[in-house]
């Protein structure tokens, strides 16, 4: 439960500090004294968009921070999975700079907007005039009836279900497209393939087909310098070889003398050593050197192929031929292979269409068994809220659709008079039956729900006299088992509470201010009184609010 609420900052609040007590709780205030400012901020610190303008100095932060009681509500696991410090009394703070950042705490740990949302849905149920018109839409409905069966478990595994169901039958839809588009092209793409097979391409090969061509194309040339080379090396008079021999001699006779001299004819040696691998390997060459006419046909043809084919696929090296030829193989494959994909795409989507239709069958059953007690029990406390011949139906008819909670639609209908036809509930009831229908299944949820706190703005819109008397024994009620805040302006509610809260305005030289003060017993006498008679307090209102509160 909210066990205390700071604001400071924000719109006509300069800095409000109050503490909250279990039970029900009444906040009063005339028209536009702030409450629903009260409201802003306690959603702010449950994750709502900041919004800078609600700064009431731009020069200073704004910040709000509530306290919260958590104890009895299982909500460690929630804590660990964040990577949160659980406490017993968890702080929620919200802060808007000056800047228009907006910073959130959990714990004086920083935390994204998201976690406060999360944490909010476990702690607070705000109900906002507004939310009263959502009777009648069908995902309010549907949430009820969930919320009463319990399907949350179901609910998830049905979502997660069917993104996968809908992932699978865009693949299928992706996957027969393609296969469209590839069956268009096959015969174009296997004649390229074919074409590139042929070549019997491998990497390097390029450059080996060109060096070989280039040795086979100057045979004549090749063999003249070669031959002319070795004939200088080995001539026995005049050969490099012989002559170097000789120098090494001459150095041998000298090697004695000195170190360096010794170093001289080592290195001659080498030389000659070089030299005479040089010759062997020349000879070698020179003896493999043949004219090839044919050889070299074959090599040059080789050669033109793969230059057209670079030519023909804009590529520059036979690695980006090798490339397309794997990108080729993939769309022929689409097409080869197409009715195996397809019929192993349409066996899963087969098999995850079963585990929804198990789960949605078991969400159906759920919910029709806990629909006539939850008709029965709204219809009763309709009674109790002056409407006794109020009846509910509420159908669910089964489709074959998959839809985002189920197969299920659903639809409330009301016959708010005696012999008066079902209609739809948003058509059927007026703003205060809708009221007091809105109050009724919230009871209900309560009751259902481990919510520590529920607040409700104005839940009494339409109604006056002996059903807001009637209004505020549910909420007394309601208040035993949970903390129930409501914003009133009917003193018949307002006496019902426990403990009870003003919002007002006071002006000072500089500006206007939202104020907040908890009243004690003749305060309330005062404020119920001026409720009961305007602006007039008599000795008569003065008298009924105390039998109000009494």
């Amino acid at each position: 439960m909210l066990t205390s609420l700071s604001i400071k900052n924000y719109a006509l609040i300069e800095d409000i500090n109050i503490r909250l007590q279990p039970g029900f709780t009444i906040i009063t205030g005339e028209t536009g004294a702030g409450k629903s400012i009260m409201l802003g901020a306690l959603g702010l610190l449950l994750g709502d968009r900041a919004d800078f303008s609600s700064i009431r100095d731009s020069d200073k932060k704004c910040v709000i921070e509530g306290t919260f009681s958590i104890s009895s509500f299982k909500l460690e696991n929630f804590f660990k999975k964040e990577d949160l410090d659980y406490e017993q009394q968890s702080i929620i703070r919200r802060e808007i700079l000056p800047s228009g950042k907006s910073r959130a705490f959990i714990n004086d740990t920083p935390v994204k907007i998201t976690a406060l949302q999360k944490l909010g849905g476990y702690l607070i149920d705000i109900h906002s005039q507004h939310e009263t018109l959502s009777l009648g839409n069908a995902e309010y409905q549907f949430n009820v009836i969930d919320t009463i069966a319990k399907n949350e478990a179901e609910i998830l595994q049905y979502k997660n279900e069917l993104k996968e169901y809908k992932l699978l039958l865009n693949r299928y839809e992706n996957l027969k497209e393609d296969q469209s588009q590839a069956a268009k092209e096959y015969d174009y793409n296997i004649f390229l393939l074919n074409e590139l097979e042929e070549a019997n391409l491998k990497d390097g090969m390029l450059e080996e087909l060109e060096v070989r061509y280039e040795e086979l194309n100057n045979v004549e040339e090749l063999t003249e310098n070669l031959n002319s080379a070795v004939n200088l090396l080995q001539q026995e008079e005049i050969g490099s070889l012989e002559s170097l021999k000789s120098v090494r001699s001459n150095l041998s006779r000298i090697s004695k003398f000195s170190a360096n001299y010794e170093n001289f004819h080592e290195r001659i040696q080498s030389v000659i050593i070089e030299l005479d691998d040089l010759e062997a390997e020349m000879t070698d060459a020179l003896d493999r050197i043949e004219a090839n006419p044919e050889e070299l046909e074959i090599v040059n043809q080789k050669l033109q192929v793969i230059y057209n084919l670079q030519k023909k696929h804009n590529a520059e090296n036979v690695a980006e031929l090798l490339s397309i030829i794997e990108e080729l193989r993939a769309k022929v494959s689409v097409t080869e292979n197409a009715e195996a994909a397809l019929n192993e795409v349409q066996e899963a989507i087969r098999e995850k269409e079963a585990k929804l239709n198990k789960i949605a069958d078991k969400l159906h059953k759920n919910r029709e068994k806990i629909i006539p007690a939850f008709i029965e029990q709204t219809e009763q406390i309709l009674k109790d809220l002056g409407m006794p011949n109020a009846r509910l139906n509420i159908e669910i008819e089964v489709v074959k659709d998959f839809l985002s909670n189920g197969h299920d639609k659903l639809e409330w209908y009301l016959a708010a008079n005696k012999g008066g036809n079902f209609k739809e509930i948003k058509k059927a009831a007026s703003g205060g039956e809708l009221s007091r229908i809105m109050l009724a299944v919230k009871s209900i949820l309560a009751a259902q729900s481990n919510l520590p706190t529920i607040i409700f703005d104005e839940i009494d819109t339409g109604v006056s006299g002996e059903i807001a008397k009637k209004m505020g024994e549910i909420l007394q009620s309601m208040g035993q088992n949970m903390q129930v805040i409501a914003i009133t302006h009917l003193p018949q509610i307002a006496g019902k509470g426990a403990t009870h809260f003003k919002i007002f305005k006071e002006d000072n030289e500089t500006a206007t201010q939202t104020k907040i003060v908890q009243l004690e017993e003749n305060d309330r006498i005062e404020e119920l009184a001026l409720m009961l008679g305007g602006n007039t307090k008599s000795d008569s209102a003065r008298a009924h609010a105390k039998a109000l509160l009494d």
